[in-house]
């Protein structure tokens, strides 16, 4: 028995995204695309390798992996139940589980650790606010496989790297070391008789988290917390020696590379998933919400979702919140436009002109064609109106003289030079050619 889906709206009402749920549209969208070419160009110097995984997973996978007393399993998570077989499915809050989850399944280590990067759509339901939307965008970078702190110092130095590439600044760098789950035992132990001595100023939140997620307590945005985070026992003095020569490794690769940084011993991010080293790379030109880029290693999350037990770290960040920091300290972008506007006077004209249009943009040349309204094509003078809002440098006329004679006039629409005609298909290619090799 087939069920039916129950729609609030009628027929008539305009439909509209859901909240918190964007269209990117032009010109915003070539922010995007020149964003996401610099990224793909920047990882294939870095050797890493490209990974998309479906946008939903189980939701058995988040909870596993991201740990049950985080916000995003709690309160963030777009779960539900598939209404064909019961299963419980949720829209990936995050990429790193799916990642590791898809490495687990295909075997992608057998044959040696892993470079991968990511990027694709994130759904939490948080209240939308200036770059943090309920379905938002992610960059990541993954390293699986290999367990030194050289690779946790490259996929830094890969972030770093990609900001100095957008053309931004004032960055900082903060690093901390969560040690390994033992130290982490004994540094929650202490963390729990610390702040049962000052019950009084912890709020119901904190209070729920003290049995459970005392280190997330560290972490909180309470002000009358303040001092008591402040006093309470940092983590560094719980370390063994392995953990500690693995964050000291870290930080003279970075030293040498020249990399500025801050220790933050109040730094343990937000899953629960991290061990040794975390980091953020933070900006004040985003209000509070300053952290732009995050990660660290979760050497335990392969084995915690199924696979044999393997080192790994990485970092996500969030490209809506990077592009607002672009808009804000770089250059406006350049609009995109075509290098050629082609005007048709004649509906009789359209076999051949698209058909040198087309040869045209095999050539690489931009073109955009006038297009018909389905009476006509207008006139001459509403054509080179729109050629010259186009922002082409240069309109293409194919006349029904011109055609007859085998020509193609070319007029340029920004310098005042007269125009001139192209004696035939060849003149036509070599003046591409031309065009070509001056962008």
């Amino acid at each position: 028995m087939s069920e039916k889906i129950q729609v609030a709206s009628s027929k008539s009402t305009k439909l509209v995204a859901v909240k918190g749920m964007n269209d990117i549209l032009p010109p915003d969208s070539a922010r995007w695309e020149w964003f996401e070419a610099k990224v793909r160009h920047l990882m294939a110097r870095y050797a890493y390798r490209n990974i998309r995984t479906p946008i939903v997973e189980p939701t058995a996978l988040f909870v596993r992996g991201l740990g049950e007393v985080t916000d995003i399993v709690e309160k963030e998570m777009y779960s539900f139940e598939d209404r064909l077989n019961g299963e419980a499915l949720t829209l990936r809050p995050e990429c790193t589980a799916g990642v590791v989850r898809a490495v687990v399944e295909h075997n992608l280590l057998y044959e040696g650790g892993k470079r991968l990067y990511y990027m694709g759509p994130m759904f939490r339901h948080e209240r939308p606010q200036r770059g943090r939307y309920r379905q938002f965008h992610q960059v990541g970078a993954e390293v699986l496989g290999f367990g030194g702190p050289d690779v946790d110092a490259e996929l830094i130095l890969l972030a770093s790297s990609l900001f100095k590439q957008l053309g931004l600044r004032d960055i900082r760098l903060e690093l901390n070391s969560l040690g390994q789950p033992a130290e982490r035992l004994a540094h929650r132990a202490a963390l729990i008789v610390h702040f049962e001595q000052h019950l009084n100023v912890l709020g119901e939140e904190e209070k729920r988290r003290l049995h459970t997620n005392p280190m997330r307590i560290l972490d909180t945005k309470n002000p009358a917390m303040k001092s008591v985070v402040e006093s309470a026992p940092q983590l560094l003095s719980f370390l063994g020696e392995a953990s500690m020569a693995h964050f000291t490794a870290l930080r003279t690769i970075l030293d040498a590379n020249g990399l500025p940084y801050t220790i933050n011993p109040r730094l343990v991010r937000g899953l629960d998933y991290y061990n040794l080293t975390v980091f953020e790379f933070i900006t004040e030109s985003l209000g509070s919400q300053g952290t732009i880029c995050g990660g660290g290693r979760y050497d335990y999350l392969i084995e915690q979702v199924g696979g044999k037990p393997s080192p790994a770290v990485g970092w996500g960040l969030g490209i809506e919140r990077l592009l607002e920091l672009v808009k804000e300290q770089c250059e406006p972008m350049a609009a995109l436009t075509p290098d050629a506007y082609a005007i048709i006077p004649d509906v009789a004209s359209l076999p051949e002109a698209i058909r040198v249009i087309e040869a045209l943009r095999s050539a690489g040349i931009a073109v955009q064609m006038h297009a018909s309204a389905g009476e006509g094509m207008g006139s001459m003078k509403s054509q080179f109106k729109k050629a010259d809002s186009s922002g082409a440098a240069y309109g293409l006329i194919f006349g029904v003289d011109e055609l007859a004679l085998g020509q193609v006039t070319v007029k340029s629409l920004r310098d005042g030079v007269g125009a001139q005609r192209l004696e035939d298909l060849t003149c036509v290619a070599q003046w591409a050619h031309t065009l070509q090799s001056t962008h």
